[in-house]
C-alpha cells in the first residue's frame, strides 16, 4: 500500500458525500464500526442523511474502503477533546475496524447487539480502559490488526502524525471503541516509537522469560493458568511464535496481539 494524491492505493474507493472542509492532520482515531460487516457500514457511512463517516473501513479480511481523502474532514469523532482541543474531526483521520463490539453471553453463544451469534473463540474475555470488570467482546482478525498498523505507519510517514488514539479516549463515557480486543497501546508504542530502547535491555525491560513455538493444531488462550478459565481470543496456531512472561503449574502466560495463559505441553521453547 502506499499514499498517492490523499488516496490509498490498494484500497476500494468509494465516495461518502458526508464530509467537511480541508483536513490536515496529525492524528488518527481508531473506531470499530459496531455492525455485522462491511457492507452495512460503508452503506451506512454513504448516506447522506446519517451524517457520519470515516476516512476508511477495514474488513475482516484485511481489505480496505476509502470513503473520504485523506485531506478533506470526516465526520467520525463527533463530540470529542484531545489535549485542550475539541472537535477532533478537524484534526484527525478517522479508521474504522470492522467489528461487533461488546457482546452478552447467552448460552454457549456470545450475541451483538443486532442480534448475531459468535462462537467462543471469536470472544475476547477483557477489562475496557474505562470500566473495571471484564466483558465479552469480538476478537479482530490478526489481519485487520496487520492492516490497521501497515495503514498508520503510511500516515505517520506522509502527515507527520503524532497521536494514534481510540474513539473512547477522546469521547470517554460516550463511546468504547475500539474496546480491549483491539491492541492499541502495543501498536501506537510501535507506530509512534513512544518506548524507544537499546536491543540489550528489551527483554529486561519487557519481563519476558523466552520465546515458544505453539505445537499444537490449535492452542487456547484463557484468562488464568488453568482450563476452568475462559477462553479469551481465538486460538493459536501451530508454529505460531509467543513471547513467554510467566510459568505457573505447568501453564504459560504469553502474549502475541494479546497476553493469556496456555498449557505448557503445547509450547515448545526457543
Amino acid at each position: 500500500m502506499k499514499i498517492v494524491k490523499q488516496r490509498l492505493k490498494g484500497a476500494s474507493q468509494k465516495e461518502s458525500p458526508n464530509h467537511g472542509g480541508t483536513l490536515n492532520p496529525d492524528t488518527v482515531v481508531i473506531h470499530y464500526t459496531a455492525g455485522p460487516s462491511a457492507e452495512s457500514a460503508i452503506r451506512t457511512m454513504s448516506d447522506p442523511a446519517k451524517k457520519v463517516s470515516a476516512h476508511l473501513v477495514v474488513d475482516y479480511n484485511g481489505s480496505v474502503t476509502q470513503l473520504v481523502p485523506f485531506d478533506t474532514i470526516a465526520w467520525h469523532a463527533g463530540k470529542s477533546s484531545h489535549l485542550g482541543r475539541s472537535g477532533l474531526n478537524h484534526y484527525a483521520i478517522g479508521i474504522e475496524i470492522v467489528n461487533a463490539g461488546k457482546l452478552l453471553k447467552s448460552g454457549n453463544a456470545y450475541v451483538s447487539w443486532f442480534g448475531r451469534k459468535y462462537a467462543a473463540e471469536d470472544v475476547v474475555y477483557a477489562v475496557h480502559r474505562n470500566e473495571t470488570t471484564p466483558a465479552y467482546w469480538h476478537a479482530y482478525t490478526e489481519k485487520q490488526i496487520s492492516t490497521v498498523e501497515e495503514i498508520c505507519n503510511l500516515l505517520v510517514k506522509e502527515y507527520d502524525i503524532q497521536y494514534i488514539l481510540g474513539h473512547e479516549e477522546i469521547s470517554p463515557g460516550r463511546k468504547i471503541d475500539p474496546g480491549p480486543a483491539f491492541p492499541l497501546d502495543k501498536m501506537r508504542n510501535r507506530v509512534l516509537d513512544l518506548n524507544p530502547r537499546d536491543d540489550d535491555s528489551a527483554i529486561e525491560d519487557d519481563g519476558i522469560l523466552g520465546q515458544g513455538l505453539v505445537t499444537a493444531p490449535k492452542l487456547n488462550i484463557r484468562s488464568g493458568p488453568a482450563g476452568s478459565w475462559e477462553k479469551i481470543a481465538k486460538p493459536l496456531d501451530r508454529n505460531q511464535v509467543v513471547k513467554i512472561l510467566e510459568k505457573k503449574d505447568g501453564w504459560y502466560r504469553v502474549s502475541t496481539e494479546i497476553e493469556g495463559w496456555v498449557s505448557a505441553d503445547y509450547i515448545r521453547e526457543s
